[in-house]
């Protein structure tokens, strides 16, 4: 797989990863599968122990991007961001290949393919190496989708699933799960981090938070 250097946020269906260094993070974004479905290969530089966030699709291509022979990351952990298939097609064949705790917020689980290690709540903790991320529960894309917030000492750094993209919230089914989506975008992200936190969504370009806020007022006047 090739990796471009140059992060821009943006991936193409079959095209080449790309990756952002950080101080103590590598972060390698590639989009697989027939949706443009985002995975996020997170790599602390000091143990070379990883964590990929959603094994959405094309196994192939995500043992790639974890790298091959003595160079290859140590993937210990995998997050799933909540229960839509699009984002768990791959995660019974990565399980199997590199055995990772598996983790994932308690209500949403039960519709994964396989069993999960590990149960998340919102404020929880998630370690790998050096790294630490912290758990943010969105309600409202589903009942248990997590956003993911790695706070880099330059700016954040969050891993949205399908609860943000540039433009909006993620889809929701009824006026209730819009309520709750929106309310907490607004209390737990907007309203707890800047506006130069970096967005990565689980489908599609990259965003920040200082982009989208001033159309918070819209997306409540829209609704669902």
């Amino acid at each position: 797989m090739d990796v471009l250097e140059n992060y821009s946020g943006h991936t193409d269906p079959g095209g080449a990863a790309i990756r952002r260094d950080l101080d103590a993070l590598t972060i390698t974004k590639v989009s697989v599968g027939e949706m443009d479905n985002n995975a996020y290969l997170l790599v602390c530089k000091a143990t070379n122990e990883a964590l990929l966030i959603d094994a959405a699709a094309e196994p192939e291509r995500l043992t790639e991007l974890v790298g091959t022979g003595d160079d290859r990351a140590d993937l210990r952990h995998l997050v799933t961001t909540h229960r839509h298939h699009d984002h768990w097609q791959a995660l019974g064949a990565v399980a199997g290949m590199f055995e990772p705790r598996l983790i994932a917020h308690p209500v949403d689980a039960p519709e994964l393919p396989i069993p999960m290690d590990e149960f998340v709540e919102h404020g929880g903790r998630i370690h790998f190496g050096n790294i630490e991320l912290e758990v943010i529960h969105l309600r409202g894309h589903t009942p248990g989708s997590v956003a993911l917030l790695y706070r880099d000492p330059v700016s954040p750094h969050l891993f949205t699933g399908d609860s943000l993209f540039p433009g909006g919230p993620g889809k929701t089914w009824s006026a209730e799960d819009f309520e709750s989506l929106v309310s907490d975008l607004e209390n737990r992200v907007f309203g707890e981090l800047p506006d130069d936190t970096w967005v990565y969504p689980g489908h599609g370009d990259d965003t920040t938070l200082g982009t989208e806020r001033p159309a918070l007022p819209e997306w409540r006047s829209r609704g669902w």
